[in-house]
């Protein structure tokens, strides 16, 4: 049996595309700045001197990294405040989810990143009379970012995929918009193709100005 696409009472609910599109970009803003910037002291905890501190975010990154991101949002949505005396959106309840995924992972490319840099390079510069922190922002970080940029730039395009995680908890991003779209007009193979073009067109952008990026770093080494 032949199929017939039509594509047409998708469009004709692009004002609901649109307001998915928003929440889409709005989450994944969110998750991009506080998962990677998390990360980042996490990776610092697991490298810190301090053994409560190193236990801390190691107990952090396991839980996390092994725990599905769609089970955390629903405990944050459904659990949380019933054990807190907190009121917990839709928004809210992804933004944590995805967030603390996210910097569990993100936190493990930061570290490898920053042990890859040779000891000898650290120790030079601390025999020359710079500080720790002069170190890290001086010589450490420059050259760990440059070998850690695709792994956080293949993170951040998981995050923005995840966001879709949020229609468990009624969000409104694409996914959510997508699966109204299909159950009023019973079409949900037109509905998904759409929102799966549109995630396309969205995250095409991102990989090819990290590709620029990439080479321009390479350039300069």
């Amino acid at each position: 049996m032949t199929y017939r696409w039509n594509f047409a009472s998708v469009f004709d609910n692009w004002q609901a595309l649109a307001m998915g599109l928003a929440g889409t970009l709005k989450l994944s803003i969110v998750c991009l700045i506080l998962g990677l910037s998390l990360g980042l002291l996490v990776g610092f905890g697991r490298r810190a001197r301090r053994a409560p501190i190193r236990w801390l975010s190691t107990a952090f990154v396991e839980f996390f990294r092994n725990t599905p991101v769609l089970i955390q949002i629903l405990w944050f949505y459904f659990a949380l405040p019933m054990i807190a005396p907190i009121e917990v959106s839709p928004f809210l309840a992804a933004v944590l989810g995805i967030t603390l995924n996210a910097a569990a992972y993100s936190s493990e490319i930061y570290r490898g990143g920053i042990q890859s840099i040779e000891p000898g390079q650290t120790e030079a510069a601390r025999a020359i009379g710079m500080s720790g922190l002069q170190t890290l922002r001086r010589i450490v970080i420059p050259q760990a970012v440059r070998r850690i940029l695709p792994a956080l730039t293949n993170r951040g395009i998981e995050i923005v995929k995840t966001s879709t995680l949020a229609s468990v908890v009624a969000y409104v991003e694409l996914m959510q918009q997508g699966k109204l779209i299909a159950s009023l007009n019973f079409n949900p193979i037109e509905a998904y193709t759409v929102v799966g073009v549109m995630f396309m067109l969205l995250l095409y952008p991102f990989v090819r100005a990290t590709y620029a990026i990439e080479r321009r770093l390479a350039r300069s080494d």
